[in-house]
């Protein structure tokens, strides 16, 4: 197998793991912050086993330190906003926000990378527009805050995207990711106090029984394996390309969210069909990029 069919296999994997975090962040019953506090918390930890935390400081050049920092902070704030949405509507469109992914790719990644701008992953990616306008027509008006909270998601998955694709080659895959979700943890503690202030004590803190098991499935599985797995196969594949196939999350999490959650008792049919505009375009974009490839036309 190739690097870049095995790149391909290893992103779908990360993808099907990610498609169930959206199932876990609805089944636990915590707030968006707390969640996402426990769960780069529980990932940090199993990075530790993997890494070596002191050579790491002292090796990698300070630059490149806070670069991978900054990028953590990027995550935190991505997946506060995806539980976010999914707290304030469900996972079946916090899911779908999420495909419009490629999208905020096609317009951030030609400027991160300095590349030229490529004009079919632009059309591409707004192709991707009608199908979320039917899904926010669908959309009882007590879930638009939902959606909305769901495409700052997408932004910023977009924009992490990109960066790690573009910084990727400067270090080990386990490190990088030991860098950014620590430094998310430490962001989320520094807000967390606060959080649990304002609320009087009414926000949960600790998890319940079950809510243990969810996040540790959730930490180790869908974050520690899929983001390595993710990460590993940007060397080998493009952000957009990535990004799309990323878009994919929301085939297999609807999918288990209709049967885990019964997510349809809130949708209506034009949120489907939003959703087959949305997954239409995620399948034609590798025939356009092979297409274009031949053509010797920069891709």
């Amino acid at each position: 197998m190739d690097s870049e069919k095995r790149a391909y296999l290893e992103l779908h994997v990360a993808v099907l793991l990610f498609g169930f975090t959206a199932i876990l962040g609805d089944l636990i019953q915590l707030s968006a912050l707390v969640l996402v506090w426990w769960r780069v918390l529980l990932t940090s930890i199993s990075l530790l086993f993997l890494i070596k935390v002191v050579p790491l400081i002292r090796q990698m050049p300070r630059r490149l330190l806070l670069r991978f920092m900054g990028i953590g902070v990027l995550v935190a704030l991505h997946w506060l906003a995806f539980y976010g949405s999914i707290k304030l509507a469900n996972a079946s469109i916090a899911l779908v926000c999420m495909a419009t992914t490629s999208f905020f790719t096609s317009l951030l990644e030609p400027w991160i990378m300095r590349q030229k701008v490529k004009g079919y992953e632009i059309a591409l990616g707004l192709l991707i527009l009608p199908g979320m306008i039917l899904i926010v027509n669908a959309t009882e008006l007590s879930m638009m805050s939902g959606i909305w909270v769901g495409l700052l998601s997408a932004f910023l998955a977009a924009l992490f995207g990109t960066l790690n694709k573009k910084y990727i080659g400067e270090s080990n895959v386990l490190n990088i990711t030991f860098l950014e979700l620590g430094t998310a943890w430490l962001f989320l503690s520094l807000i967390l106090p606060f959080a649990l202030y304002n609320t009087a004590g009414a926000l949960q803190f600790m998890p319940s029984l079950v809510d243990w098991g969810y996040l540790l499935v959730l930490a180790l599985f869908c974050t520690t394996l899929a983001y390595v797995l993710a990460l590993r196969s940007l060397v080998h594949l493009t952000a957009f390309a990535a990004n799309l196939t990323i878009n994919l999350e929301p085939v297999y999490g609807i999918a288990l969210a209709l049967i885990l959650l019964d997510d349809s008792q809130e949708l209506t049919a034009n949120f489907y069909f939003g959703v087959l505009i949305i997954m239409g375009v995620v399948f034609t974009y590798p025939w356009f990029r092979k297409r274009f490839s031949k053509k010797n036309v920069p891709i």
